[in-house]
This record gives structure tokens, C-alpha cells and sequence, in this order.
């Protein structure tokens, strides 16, 4: 009787780990994946390192990418650290409400 129990609690613990851990990284990969399908030359995008860029050209079965991040100046970079499309007004209200924290806890 002792080993149905915690057998059950074992088998409680595995499911509440893949519930809270396992399925929302598999959903955030597989938006991640959708939204990298989605591109295209001349897109402009922010990296995992906070670059903004162009895409001149993409490789899409390589899975590489080459980018400008100013005149004269474009690097290979894999599609996988490309985070999100660059929308100059939803990074200065993300960094406005980043600044009214940090003032807060002042």
C-alpha cells in the first residue's frame, strides 16, 4: 500500500514538472519556429545580443542569415538567435517601464 502511494506521488511530481516546465518551452520553440519561417530580405530584426539589423540574405535550409547593422557592415548570424521583428515603439515603452522600477524600488 505504502509503494501505491508514493508511486502516485512520484507520478504527480513528473506530470506537474511537464506541465509547468516541459510545455511551455515546448510552445515558446514552437512559436520561435514559425516566427523564424515567417522571414524574409529586408525585415528588420533585434538578436538574442540586442543588435538591430537588416536581413540582406537568408539561408533558410543552412539556417543562416546574413545581416546589416550599418552602412558597410553585415554579419553571419545563425536564424535561431533572431529574436523578434525591430518596433522602435515597444522597446521604448518595455524600457520605460523597465526605468519606472527601478525608480520605484529607490
Amino acid at each position: 500500500m505504502e509503494e501505491v502511494f508514493w508511486l502516485t506521488i512520484i507520478l504527480l511530481f513528473i506530470g506537474g514538472y511537464y506541465a509547468l516546465v516541459v510545455m511551455p518551452k515546448q510552445r515558446a520553440f514552437k512559436k520561435h519556429q514559425k516566427y523564424v519561417v515567417t522571414l524574409k530580405e529586408g525585415d528588420e530584426v533585434v538578436t538574442y545580443g540586442g543588435l538591430i539589423g537588416t536581413i540582406t540574405e537568408l539561408d533558410a535550409e543552412v539556417g543562416v542569415a546574413k545581416i546589416r547593422i550599418a552602412d558597410g557592415m553585415e554579419v553571419r548570424i545563425i536564424t535561431a538567435a533572431l529574436v523578434q521583428q525591430f518596433d522602435p515603439e515597444e522597446i521604448a515603452h518595455n524600457a520605460k517601464i523597465g526605468l519606472d522600477i527601478q525608480e520605484a524600488a529607490e
